[in-house]
């Protein structure tokens, strides 16, 4: 059953003594967190009844762009002064970290006149980590830059490749951590170092990605990656067109960085540029 049909069932009761009560519920079990589910309640206690629904999609939508990106366009992704761009990607393991950077390159491609890429392949510790990007770059005519051992030596060693090759885009593939373990996120914090001063303004962008269909944890990730490293947006990703929760609400209440896009598929344009007010619509009535 829908989210609006179910809280249109609360809401229209002729007892209000219990109304806020199971609407809470619904809200917290569609993983919209306590912050956003207290916020869209004390919003839609001040409207009439007719109106329950607009107020419901017009507080979502309030919430997800609390955060906007700079310039107001989720999908416009930073250019350098002097190329290349350098754009780190974070995630843990399985959310589709490195099948949304191929979609990203897809993209970048065909932007304008086309922006030129090259992958750093950092994710050092997982085995087949640097096969898979690859076989992507190899797919999508990309060169591919990887390497043994640090992390932040790759990305250094692709910031330079691009350099001297004349490409506009490197987009860096970091390792799968765990955003419990301090140790693997100290190692992040140096890639951001090392092709800081590397290339000026660098990282340009620094985006984390993130599974729709885990709920809080998704949150408690957010959190724990945008403590340790200055975030310049998020990436949903397993949403096959249909908004399957208020996880991205909840994202969006507790951690202070734009919702950038959507990943809804496998397929290389499946990579939808975040809108909130139609996430809004999506969500209170699919």
């Amino acid at each position: 059953m829908a989210l609006w049909q179910k809280l249109a069932r609360v809401f229209g009761r002729r007892d209000p003594g219990s109304v806020r009560e199971d609407a809470e519920r619904i809200l917290l079990e569609a993983d919209f967190g306590v912050a956003a589910t207290e916020e869209i309640l004390e919003q839609v206690a001040r409207v009439s009844d007719g109106e329950f629904r607009a107020a419901l999609e017009r507080t979502i939508a309030r919430i997800l762009t609390a955060a906007a990106p700079p310039g107001g366009d989720p999908g416009g992704l930073a250019r350098a002064a002097r190329p290349p761009a350098v754009m780190l990607v974070f995630g843990v393991n399985g959310v589709g970290k490195t099948t949304t950077i191929a979609k990203l390159a897809h993209r970048l491609a065909r932007e304008g006149e086309g922006r030129s890429v090259l992958f750093a392949a950092a994710d050092t510790f997982r085995a087949g980590a640097a096969e898979q990007l690859r076989i992507w770059a190899d797919r999508l005519g990309v060169p591919c830059v990887g390497g043994r051992g640090d992390p932040a030596a790759v990305a250094f060693d692709a910031v330079a490749a691009a350099r001297v090759r004349g490409l506009d885009t490197v987009l860096v593939d970091t390792a799968g951590r765990l955003h419990t373990e301090d140790q693997l996120l100290e190692e992040l914090k140096k890639v951001v170092r090392v092709v800081a001063k590397q290339q000026p303004g660098a990282p340009h962008e620094s985006l984390l990605v993130l599974d729709g269909t885990v709920g809080q944890n998704a949150v408690h990730q957010a959190k724990a990656f945008a403590a340790a490293i200055p975030l310049t947006g998020l990436i949903v990703t397993k949403l096959d067109g249909t908004a399957k929760g208020g996880s991205v609400v909840a994202l969006e209440r507790a951690v202070p960085v734009p919702i950038r896009f959507l990943g809804t598929g496998e397929g290389l344009d499946d990579l939808e540029v975040f809108d909130a007010a139609r996430y809004a619509r999506r969500l209170v009535g699919e």
